[in-house]
């Protein structure tokens, strides 16, 4: 108990918030996670291919060092949301690979009878689909795809206008809900909603066909080589193209000008998810409920932070007590970590 609660006063002073601790702590566990996996199972990483990755990576982590030596809160907020979120996606992706070789029995036909129950005809809906005007489809799509594009923008406005709390509990919730999906596909494997876009005239090859080979390699031990320059997410329930716009959403709700480009953007992304993912009805709805309850783990978090710009204020140092006084200074300093855990 005592170690495990100075390992969480350590990275609160380092972090100075509970959400960036535990978004740290889930990246930590999918490096170990995928540490010890990989070699279970007899991967490695094509050392050319990893590169790019690890450069970015680099990069990102020089920008978090010189906003910490300038003490630019704005460029600390940014660049550690940048930094968690490429090395929980590098991670994330890795691990999904690594759960798929073990090669579990599939869930697909356990989704399609619940979509079923849903009463949801998907070679109807598809038909349906496919008679949509062209320039309905582009738009799904470009909304389907934008996903990177619409984290990207979050980070750099909330880190820009100085929402820095909103910002670090947006990506902690992200973070939840990508490792529960990737964690509860690994359990509950399946290839997608599958459908032959040859046999359609205007519906666009779904994700999930088009990673249908991959999975497979994966699954029947094919692929054992990581190329991390070509790296595409294969869980399929929960949908994390279904929560994560939820999440962004929330994280710009303050913006008024952006509340109902927002919105309408984030639903747009959230329907085409099963045209253009390759996605059951199911995912889509677990992948929403994920995201409220990411977000409710996160704020709760965020409301249980320590003010330590308060205790700063008020003159609460880590600095020796004068020997005459050694028994306040204990006393005084073990009500500072009480407060801080």
């Amino acid at each position: 108990m005592a170690v495990s609660r100075w390992v969480a006063m350590r990275l609160l002073i380092t972090t100075t918030s509970r959400v960036d601790a535990v978004s740290w702590i889930v990246i930590g566990s999918f490096a170990l996670a995928c540490l010890l996996l990989s070699r279970a199972l007899g991967f490695s990483v094509l050392p050319a291919r990893a590169i790019l990755p690890l450069l970015g990576v680099a990069v990102l982590t020089g920008a978090l060092a010189i906003g910490r030596s300038r003490s630019d809160d704005r460029l600390v907020a940014g660049a550690t949301a940048f930094l968690q979120m490429t090395l929980f996606t590098i991670l994330g992706v890795v691990l999904a690979y690594l759960l798929a070789a073990r090669g579990e029995p599939s869930w697909d036909a356990w989704l399609a009878a619940a979509d079923a129950r849903l009463g949801l005809e998907w070679p109807a809906i598809l038909a349906t689909a496919d008679r949509l005007p062209a320039p309905l489809l582009m738009v799904a799509g470009i909304a389907y795809y934008s996903l990177v594009v619409q984290m990207v923008g979050c980070i750099v406005l909330l880190a820009g206008i100085g929402q820095l709390e909103r910002l670090r509990t947006a990506i902690a919730a992200a973070i939840l809900a990508g490792a529960v999906t990737i964690v509860l596909s690994g359990l509950l494997p399946a290839m997608g909603n599958l459908f032959d876009p040859d046999h359609y005239r205007a519906l666009w090859p779904s994700v999930a066909w088009q990673d249908r080979d991959l999975v497979l390699a994966l699954r029947n031990g094919t692929v054992r080589e990581i190329d991390m320059s070509h790296m595409t997410g294969i869980v399929s329930f929960p949908s994390y193209h279904a929560a994560l716009p939820v999440i962004l959403f929330w994280g710009l709700y303050p913006v008024s000008r952006l509340r109902v480009p927002a919105a309408i953007w984030a639903g747009l992304t959230i329907v085409a998810t099963p045209l253009f993912g390759g996605h059951y009805a199911v995912d889509v709805l677990a992948g929403l409920l994920l995201a409220m309850l990411s977000l409710a783990v996160a704020r709760s978090l965020a409301a249980k932070e320590p003010d330590l710009k308060r205790m700063r204020r008020s003159g609460i140092h880590a600095t020796p007590a004068p020997r005459t006084t050694s028994r306040i200074g204990r006393k005084h300093g073990a009500e500072v970590i009480h407060e801080l855990v």
